[in-house]
């Protein structure tokens, strides 16, 4: 048993309802009580706001259904990983490891991790008036990055104790999460006393923007401007960075495959129906915003915390607010647990195949590769001290959705080469779903690369470094610690 677990191997311990909940759980992070009010003030309708969502939905399940066909294919730890290793060689598994390690996937921590730190900084306001512990110029180290840092590690050692510690956490949060939502909608239709839904939806089909700020990088409020033709593609691809923010780490359940209960069938049912759920949740939260508040309020909520300005509508100011920081700090707790418990699987798969720290292919003593959860959990925490909630969604929406469109070509290109392979599960509606993602897909980054190159090169040069990474590693042949 005990040279089983240095090995690295799983015991199936997870079945399609935790799956299904760690889908949820990891994608429901901040993301959808704040990035409206930047989708507003690029966009300034009502229609457009649900339009923006409605493609990030389409695009999501889309490549969750696309996905389906690879797990069923690979049913190994390591998910989207293994899936490029597989598909198109070892330096292309690896550019996605090595981008999931720098920044995809703790990044992702960081910011939730930050986010967190915000919202808790509602209820105990000291945290926001505290003094920096560091200050340097323009960069400072604040009480609000040590409390995200402090949630990381808590969560990195309560997942060393085993996957079922990390299952319940999971479990019991994101059901917390879920049902507050929907509490939060239907409150937001029964108990709103002024309906904004007409005054917002009188615009039509117009578009606007009004991204002016003042010399402080505040948003001001007056001026919106009509934008038409190709500007608005440009502003449907900047809103976008929001809600796709808002949309991944789906297929961080492919990550844990090795754990699941009959992976060829429970990942991709998992996938679908998490994405599904979810994006049917913020399509509706994004009616109670809305319902609840007119234009401006939503482009110029405070700090873009529209699910705070929303809650005071539907509760009162004292209770609203309450309401909405529970609410983030159960949803950023259970969203970072999903996060932390799944990438760290990523980590020693690449490490078993030379390509990451040696230390992290052993399990410890509950079966769980612990020194890969704290390489994961200590660089997520570095990154908490690197910068703003903003900067970090920005540098990585773009390269999530170029990984996820080269796994989707994946699926076309498997079915061109090798047709005969064992599929258990295929795409539904292929090839429909698989092009459709790319499509959009591929509007969005160019798009981005056009109008918001800020928000595409960091993350990029990030990846690239990896190359001469990668080919420093295998001239080596191994990498130890």
């Amino acid at each position: 048993m005990e040279n089983q677990q240095e090995e690295g191997s799983f015991k199936k311990k997870l079945g399609l309802f935790d799956g299904t909940m760690l889908v949820m759980g990891s994608m429901i992070g901040s993301g959808i009580f704040i990035v409206s009010a930047d989708i507003m003030r690029n966009l300034g309708s009502g229609y457009w706001l649900i339009v923006v969502w409605v493609i990030t939905a389409v695009m999501t399940v889309a490549a969750a259904i696309s996905y389906g066909e690879l797990s069923s294919m690979y049913p190994k730890a390591g998910g989207q990983y293994t899936y490029l290793k597989e598909i198109f060689g070892k330096m292309m598994g690896f550019l996605y490891g090595w981008g999931m390690f720098t920044v995809i996937q703790t990044g992702t921590i960081a910011a939730v991790g930050v986010a967190f730190g915000k919202f808790t900084a509602y209820l105990i306001p000291a945290l926001n008036d505290a003094a920096p512990i560091f200050q340097s110029g323009g960069y400072k180290i604040t009480w609000i990055q040590i409390l995200a840092i402090a949630v990381i590690l808590l969560l990195t050692y309560i997942n060393t104790k085993g996957v079922k510690s990390g299952k319940i956490l999971q479990n019991i949060f994101t059901g917390s999460k879920i049902i507050a939502l929907i509490g939060l909608i239907i409150l937001g239709f029964l108990l709103v006393k002024s309906s904004f839904w007409s005054q917002n939806m009188s615009f039509g089909w117009d578009a606007f923007n009004n991204l002016k700020t003042d010399t402080s990088g505040n948003f001001l409020q007056g001026g919106w401007e009509s934008i038409t033709g190709i500007t608005i593609m440009g502003g449907i691809a900047a809103a976008m960075v929001g809600s796709v923010f808002s949309s991944v780490a789906w297929e961080n359940v492919t990550f844990i495959s090795g754990e699941m209960d009959n992976p060829k069938k429970n990942v991709v049912r998992s996938m679908v129906l998490g994405t599904s759920a979810v994006m049917i949740l913020y399509l509706l939260v994004n009616f109670v915003y809305l319902n609840t508040l007119n234009r401006d309020s939503i482009a110029f909520a405070l700090n873009d915390r529209v699910a705070v300005v929303a809650s005071e509508q539907i509760f009162g100011s004292g209770i609203g607010t309450i309401v909405i920081a529970v609410l983030v700090m159960i949803s950023t707790f259970g969203c970072i647990n999903g996060l932390v418990l799944a990438g760290s699987r990523v980590f020693q798969t690449m490490a078993k195949d030379g390509m990451f720290f040696k230390a992290a292919i052993a399990n410890n003593k509950n079966g769980v590769p612990e020194k890969s959860l704290w390489m994961q959990g200590i660089w997520a925490s570095v990154l908490c001290l690197s910068g703003q909630y903003g900067n970090l969604l920005d540098m990585i929406s773009f390269v999530i959705v170029l990984f996820y469109m080269i796994t989707v070509f994946g699926v076309i290109y498997l079915r061109f080469k090798q047709p005969n392979l064992e599929r258990p599960y295929k795409a539904w509606l292929y090839p429909v779903t698989p092009v459709l993602y790319l499509l959009i897909g591929s509007a969005f980054c160019i798009l981005l690369l056009m109008y918001k190159q800020q928000y595409t090169w960091p993350g990029l040069i990030i990846v690239l470094i990896g190359v001469p990474v990668y080919l420093f590693i295998n001239r080596k042949k191994d990498l130890t610690v």
